[in-house]
């Protein structure tokens, strides 16, 4: 994917955070769920993957509904430039170099073992670690929703 044009992000209120990773089937789409769960309204989310899966992967979708999150509507898409120029902060996943960067974004690398074709457990432990990690971002952007905090 050729990197998108540099441009200013636009005047909001509120922050917009896009979660990437390669199939958009599982890390990135609990992050996002985690996020708006936590969040509400007070931050625009979006996830994306360099190369979407056809489905979520349906073990990360069991995994969220044990934390009370529903992903069975999820459907995976692909990043576009507009995904990225639209970011404050760009959280990657594993999607190594076919992530564009932008000057002028943040981005922040986590480093999350990749749950396509791992068991419940495995997921589980994904789940709970991209919850911690959802949690802290949150909390660091100050939109934690107040009967949440």
């Amino acid at each position: 994917m050729p990197a998108p044009e540099p441009g200013p992000a636009p005047d909001r209120a509120r922050p917009h955070v896009l979660f990437l990773c390669v199939h958009n089937a599982g890390r990135s789409q609990m992050a996002a769920a985690f996020l708006r769960h936590l969040a509400g309204e007070a931050v625009e989310v979006r996830s994306a993957g360099s190369a979407p899966a056809e489905a979520v992967n349906p073990v990360a979708v069991a995994a969220m509904a044990e934390a009370g999150l529903d992903l069975s509507g999820a459907r995976p898409r692909a990043l576009t430039p507009e995904d990225v120029r639209a970011a404050d902060l760009v959280v990657t996943m594993g999607c190594g170099d076919t992530c564009p960067v932008l000057p002028g974004t943040a981005y922040r690398d986590w480093a999350l073992d990749d749950p396509a074709g791992q068991a419940l457990p495995a997921v589980r432990r994904v789940r709970d670690e991209i919850a911690r990690r959802v949690r802290e971002l949150a909390e660091e952007l100050g939109v934690v929703r107040a009967d949440l905090a």
